[in-house]
């Protein structure tokens, strides 16, 4: 058995990582826009990337690594995406890492931002050789690595194991917008100390993918650059693999619905719980198509709880369902139940009332077997417009 424990903070605080983050020049506002992660023994190392066919060059660069290679660098830039760069991406990040003045293995870069230019690489040099690898300062990364985030995205546990041992598990993230059911326009970097097999590592991190991070929708779109990357330096000898599964999918799941809050303008957090599928396909592909649907998310601006337009994007998805099995529900307020409408102008009133929260759910019960999925979307208004009108400016 195990115990998990919630802490306030940033992965720096497990024994044997640092990190940090300053301005390089890239953000015209003097706003941190690079930043490290720095182990002082090797990590074994994960990832998943997005599933853009045009995958940024940090993702190739990392790519071209051996199956099994080990890592104690990771550097990270904010406002440049280093994205439909060819070869010349690629070169700048040797370029870079060769020009700095520490010692590292197998570096790894990400980066997020525009698309489309190549690294100012004389600023990230300069501003790489002014890192302190000793530093602990998990909130100066996260500043670097936000681009149009309103705030920070940190999480962090503890486990303690019947035998007396414990490990840490932390991650940083930044995502808002280009947030799609295949990853995100996200980079997330978790950190643990727990003397996980790498195999561990890659299954647990595969299995609870589908049910955070590619189960958030903002706005539907897939970037190039999408990563979760997760380190292990296994300073604790501390392990079990059933409490580090589910202590992963916490933090992923913690970090998930930061993201889902903090999308581009978005004041709503939904849930949208597909139930009683016939099959796991349809579940999340019905579910997926509600958190993805503009439609949806116009309404859930407007405060409007038109069924009608849940009911069109299910039977729209295309998956095993009725009228006559059909139930639809804001939180546990019934609108639609098995063919009749339950939309008086009482029922309304009260789900407007929900649709008026900050966090609320939206069931249905297809009515068809036993499966089940729920992915999370958010409200999309005018802000987002806004924001991303003028996003290179």
């Amino acid at each position: 058995m195990f115990s998990i424990f919630p802490i306030k903070g940033y992965f720096d605080q497990i024994d044997g990582f640092y990190c940090g983050g300053l301005h390089a020049g890239l953000k015209p506002s003097g706003a941190n826009d690079m930043g490290f992660i720095y182990s002082d023994s090797l990590c074994e190392v994960e990832a998943v990337f997005t599933k853009n066919k045009f995958q940024a060059a940090p993702l190739k660069h990392y790519l071209q690594y051996p199956k099994d290679f080990k890592t104690n660098f990771v550097l990270i830039n904010s406002k440049n995406a280093n994205a439909m760069t060819g070869q010349e991406g690629i070169d700048n990040i040797n370029k870079l890492f060769v020009s700095l003045n520490f010692d590292m293995t197998n570096p790894i870069m990400s980066s997020t931002g525009v698309i489309g230019n190549q690294l100012p690489m004389e600023k990230l040099i300069a501003g790489a050789n002014r890192f302190d690898l000793n530093a602990k300062d998990g909130e100066g990364l996260s500043k670097a690595i936000m681009t149009t985030d309103a705030y920070p995205k940190t999480a962090m546990y503890e486990v303690k194991l019947d035998d007396g041992s414990s490990f840490k598990i932390g991650a940083v993230a930044k995502g808002a917008g280009m947030i799609n059911p295949n990853l995100a326009t996200m980079l997330c970097f978790i950190c643990t100390d727990a003397n996980v097999p790498k195999q561990d590592m890659k299954e647990a991190l595969q299995s609870n993918i589908e049910t955070t991070f590619n189960a958030i929708s903002v706005d539907g779109d897939t970037s190039t650059n999408d990563t979760v990357l997760l380190l292990s330096n296994q300073k604790s000898n501390a392990y079990d693999k059933e409490a580090f599964k589910e202590v992963l999918r916490l933090v992923m799941h913690d970090i998930a619905m930061l993201m889902v809050a903090d999308g581009e303008g978005a004041k709503k957090a939904v849930a949208f719980e597909v139930k009683n599928a016939s099959t796991q396909e349809d579940a999340q592909k019905a579910a997926k198509a509600l958190s993805n649907s503009l439609l949806v998310k116009t309404a859930l601006f407007g405060e409007d709880p038109n069924f009608g337009r849940i009911a069109s994007t299910i039977g729209a998805s295309q998956i095993q369902c009725c009228e006559e099995t059909l139930v639809i529900s804001y939180n546990d307020v019934v609108v639609f139940e098995k063919g009749k409408i339950l939309f008086n102008k009482e029922v309304e009133a009260k789900a407007g009332e929900v649709l008026k929260n900050d966090q609320f759910k939206i069931v249905c019960d297809i009515g068809q077997g036993k499966e089940s999925f729920t992915a999370y979307g958010c409200d999309l208004g005018y802000k987002y417009v806004e924001i991303n009108a003028d996003y290179r400016t």
